[in-house]
């Protein structure tokens, strides 16, 4: 087998996959309240054409699956993909990305299927905050979520928290806080240009060293861990007094793009080299009218014409057409 090498060196093992672009939440960063306009059903790949392409991309290297949405959870009977890609030989790693609001309910049934590691996105502890941000009212839903992913044995369960400046500076240290009282890793995101209005700009950027400051002032000293894996995307960090830890995805103020080893598959069967990609590769229409070597042949070329990086601190830099609801997160 020839691993998945682009013309930069970058071994890629990591595929992250979205199963729907709908959302039962409205993050302002993310989509507008109203007037989404979701893909249609027929154009969503099926669990089977999914199952079919990590199948695939084992056979190229992928050792790793994350699934994303959209909000994965309002995908009908997501469990029943997750027992098809736990299964697969040679994933070594399956996890999910979630707002949360569903996740009590199905927990059971996912880690059931095979599941293990979750992540839930939360900005803020704060109900009113949270109200403000998502246009939902459901704190309490996902704090619910994250009790009974816990209690259910889910490990690591980790926190992912969007930083937008002038907004959320009051939730660090709460959520910092919160994580150290449950054994629960908070991720800390900087606000990034994906968002489907053009909200984005650098000085609403809460950047990662401000939020470090914050943390090391209000609660104790933070030591960066060694990264035994230098292709994760977050920086971590330990709190001095060995109780907990905190971890930093810096796209803006700390680019990661040399040691990328993700590639992505949207919803309706589009493949990426990267979240800010301008292009991207058809292998929904492959799936349904290929061979398995015709969706080998795509995934290699799309690697191969990977770029170095984005150039979000560059003049150059243009957003990508989709948002990220859209792309998968």
């Amino acid at each position: 087998m020839i691993p998945l090498v682009d013309t930069y060196g970058r071994l890629h093992d990591n595929l992250r996959i979205s199963v729907t672009d709908r959302c039962n939440i409205r993050c302002f960063y993310c989509m507008p309240e109203t007037g989404v306009k979701f893909q249609p059903r027929d154009e969503i790949l099926s669990f089977e054409e999914i199952e079919r392409f990590v199948r695939i991309a084992v056979t190229l290297g992928v050792r790793k699956l994350r699934i994303t949405g959209g909000e994965p959870l309002v995908r009908k009977d997501l469990a029943k993909l997750i027992a098809k890609l736990s299964a697969i030989e040679g994933i070594e790693d399956l996890a999910l990305t979630t707002n949360g609001v569903l996740l009590a309910e199905h927990a059971r049934d996912l880690y059931d299927a095979g599941l293990r590691r979750i992540n839930v996105h939360l900005d803020t502890l704060d109900r009113e905050r949270f109200k403000q941000i998502t246009r939902r009212d459901d704190l309490a839903k996902v704090l619910e979520g994250i009790d009974v992913a816990q209690a259910m044995g889910y490990g690591p369960v980790k926190i992912n928290a969007v930083a937008v400046k002038n907004l959320v500076e009051a939730d660090i240290v709460p959520l910092a806080r919160y994580g150290r009282e449950r054994g629960i890793e908070i991720r800390y995101i900087e606000f990034m240009p994906l968002d489907s209005q053009g909200l984005w700009e650098r000085e609403r950027v809460l950047l990662a060293d401000q939020m470090i400051e914050m943390i090391q002032r209000e609660i104790g000293p933070l030591e960066e861990i060694p990264d035994r894996d230098p292709r994760a995307p977050a920086t971590e960090y330990r709190f001095a007094d060995g109780i907990g830890r905190v971890g930093f995805i810096a796209s803006v103020s700390r680019p990661f793009c040399l040691n990328c080893n993700r590639i992505r598959l949207t919803s309706d069967g589009k493949l990426r080299y990267c979240l800010f990609a301008i292009e991207e590769t058809d292998v929904k229409s492959i799936l349904r009218g290929g061979s398995d070597d015709d969706v080998r042949a795509a995934v290699r070329a799309s690697v191969h014409a990977k770029w170095i990086g984005h150039e979000i601190n560059s003049t150059q830099f243009v957003p990508p057409p989709r948002p990220m609801y859209s792309i998968g997160g």
